[in-house]
């Protein structure tokens, strides 16, 4: 459309800013996420190696993955080289991230950060031998808070470079110790030459949780919360029985089903090879019975089944090594196939194609359109209609939307008043928890405070009293905001009034041919703008849902802080007292803010979304029927050959099933 662009007459008109905006609006390159989940040495590099056929692009094996740092592996279609940037977090949020003196006794994954970075013995070091600008000279970037960036002519070599940022090898001696600066990444992400199983997905290796930095904890809310499909990866021989995954699952569903965009779970089983006391089963019948294992235990996942139906769950058992050796089993055993199937399809449904193409039909027929002069009073009755189809169609969205609003303003004093009589209970569960040391807890309860009531011991679940205190709120919500903002394509928001929206063009063209071009065009921005509602949509439902843990955090922060400020014997007990206080004494306000907080963003949305509908379509049929006569180039050729790679693509969209929005 460029082309297209650059032959439009230079003068300024109504017309021609219009046209020029719309082509400078078609867009190509949005990327689909698909999140993978698993705990270090249950083959998830392994996994995403042999899937894109990059056998040395993650490394595997004796080093250990760091859990905390966030892998994006993308395609580079700019370049032949293998590439990598790596975002620091700021050297302000990494002083903050160091624990308060004295440190005779912090927690475990702590001491594994600082070890990485000053070595083993950085208790002996003083604040300003911590913070000495000498500790980084070997990533100035992060000094600077820029991205490095690390360009290289092979997989493997991109690999080497890149372990230092993401890794950790604790089997090194220390006099023979290297900086490991994986507790100053934020985020890697890696490109990978012309491969086309990446042209539109971006796969993400995800910590399991997030994170005690602020930033870092941001982003990995937001790429969670952006993944139209996850991968959780686990041994097969531990699938139905090893914690973390299920955890993984449990802790995080909220954020990818009614806080996300997430479709699809897939729970892969790695190292199908590996097939230990099979009980004299062949190695397929005990792949299908680890399989039916597995899908029993997520339909008795409540919490999960809340945001995702039962057809949402796949598994799968795959062998990475075998996919690529090929010494006992054949390729399509391995099940990577299914897996490279299912992203290459990812990619034929990308759905900005079709878009892009539509919109440049629906621009060139209303150029075609516009050089025709001898249409005036059809075009004022063909108005007249229109309008009066966007009128009553507009009262049909906003009196759905309404029932919306009264729906969750119902469920949601429900919840309040839930919220109320429970909070105690709840809260003691979490400040007096069974089996844990009252010295234990006291590490553990201090970094809970220290990060605003959130925080993942090593080896242990996740604390978030926040969500906690906010889980009555967010039960009483789950089925309506579910039912109102589904993840799935064949459902849509609003209970689908959104996409009923119509001008009627199709029975107008019939009736009106002379202004048939224009017409088209009113229909192309049609979808475009159901498109781009949906879109915004999708991104405030996550907002909307989240805002009632951030509102009821946003109530906390005050006791957190003055909690966090506690020294000497009682810190534990005054800790606990403070928390529990609080918490007592402004529940009968905590609670109904967070409900107005969710409402008040859903009424934002509905604003947003009628606002849209009556100005998009009324510019839109003004400037296509009501633009005075202006001469303007003739596309007639070009217009018939976007004509029929249009058909082509509807045609293809309308037979195939598509994975994404």
């Amino acid at each position: 459309m460029r082309f297209v662009q650059q032959r439009l007459p230079n003068q300024d008109s109504n017309i021609n800013r219009f046209l020029r905006n719309k082509i400078s609006d078609l867009e190509t390159d949005k990327r689909v996420l698909v999140g993978v989940f698993g705990k270090t040495g249950a083959g998830k590099s392994s996994l995403i190696n042999a899937v894109i056929g990059e056998k040395n692009l993650l490394p595997s094996g004796s080093i250990s993955a760091c859990t905390s740092v966030m892998i994006k592996v993308e395609a580079n279609m700019k370049s032949p080289k293998y590439e990598a940037d790596i975002e620091f977090i700021t050297k302000e949020e990494w002083y903050y991230e160091m624990p308060p003196r004295p440190w005779n006794d912090v927690d475990e994954d702590i001491d594994e950060k600082m070890s990485a970075i000053y070595g083993k013995e950085w208790k002996t070091l003083s604040d300003e031998n911590l913070k000495d600008p000498k500790n980084f000279k070997e990533i100035p970037e992060f000094l600077q808070s820029e991205k490095k960036n690390l360009t290289c002519a092979s997989a493997e070599e991109l690999s080497v470079k890149c372990a230092k940022y993401t890794r950790t090898d604790s089997t090194v001696r220390e006099k023979e110790r290297k900086r490991w600066y994986w507790p100053l990444v934020k985020c890697v992400t890696v490109r990978v030459p012309n491969n086309a199983l990446l042209q539109h997905v971006t796969l993400v290796d995800l910590p399991g949780t997030g994170d005690c930095n602020e930033s870092r904890d941001k982003m990995w809310k937001e790429v969670v919360g952006s993944c139209s499909t996850v991968w959780i990866v686990t041994e097969i021989n531990r699938a139905a029985s090893e914690k973390e995954p299920w955890e993984i699952l449990e802790s995080a569903s909220s954020l990818m089903g009614n806080g996300g965009e997430c479709q699809q779970i897939h729970f892969i089983c790695t190292k199908s090879d590996q097939i230990k006391d099979s009980d004299n089963k062949s190695a397929a019948d005990f792949r299908a019975c680890v399989k039916e294992k597995v899908i029993e235990k997520f339909c008795k996942l409540e919490k999960v089944k809340k945001h995702f139906r039962d057809d949402c769950f796949k598994v799968f058992t795959v062998s990475s090594e075998e996919f690529l050796a090929k010494k006992q089993l054949q390729p399509d055993e391995t099940e990577i196939p299914k897996l490279q199937e299912f992203l290459q399809n990812l990619n034929d449904c990308h759905s900005e194609t079709f878009n892009y193409v539509s919109g440049a039909y629906g621009i060139l027929s209303l150029i075609q359109g516009a050089r025709h002069t001898e249409v005036a009073g059809k075009k004022n009755e063909v108005c007249t209609e229109l309008n009066e189809n966007k009128r009553r169609e507009c009262y049909e969205v906003q009196k759905s939307m309404n029932d919306t609003e009264i729906a969750f303003r119902k469920y949601l004093s429900k919840g309040v008043e839930n919220s109320k009589k429970t909070c105690q209970e709840k809260l003691e569960s979490n400040l007096n928890p069974k089996g844990v040391s009252g010295r234990g807890f006291h590490r553990i309860l201090k970094c809970v405070v220290r990060n605003h009531g959130t925080y993942k011991p090593k080896n242990k679940k996740q604390i978030n009293l926040n969500e906690t205190l906010a889980s009555c709120l967010t039960d009483s919500i789950d089925e309506e905001f579910r039912k109102t903002f589904p993840n799935e394509r064949k459902c849509k928001p609003f209970n689908g009034v959104i996409n009923k929206f119509s001008l009627d063009t199709k029975s107008l063209i019939e009736r009106f041919t002379d202004v048939k071009l224009q017409l088209i065009f009113l229909k192309t921005e049609e979808i475009k703008m159901k498109t781009k509602l949906n879109k915004e949509i999708r991104d405030r439902k996550k907002k909307i849902y989240n805002s009632l843990t951030e509102r009821i955090e946003k109530s906390m922060k005050e006791c957190y802080e003055k909690a966090a400020g506690f020294k000497g014997e009682d810190t534990l007990k005054n800790m606990k007292e403070t928390i529990m206080k609080h918490v007592l004494s402004s529940k009968d306000i905590m609670f109904e803010q967070a409900k107005e907080e969710m409402l008040s963003r859903l009424r934002d949305l509905m604003d947003y979304i009628l606002k849209t509908l009556e100005e998009t379509m009324q510019k839109s049929i003004e400037l296509s029927l009501k633009t005075d006569d202006y001469p303007l180039p003739d596309f007639e050729a070009e217009l018939e050959e976007v004509q029929k790679y249009y058909n082509d693509l509807k045609k293809r969209q309308e037979e195939e099933t598509p994975q994404i929005w």
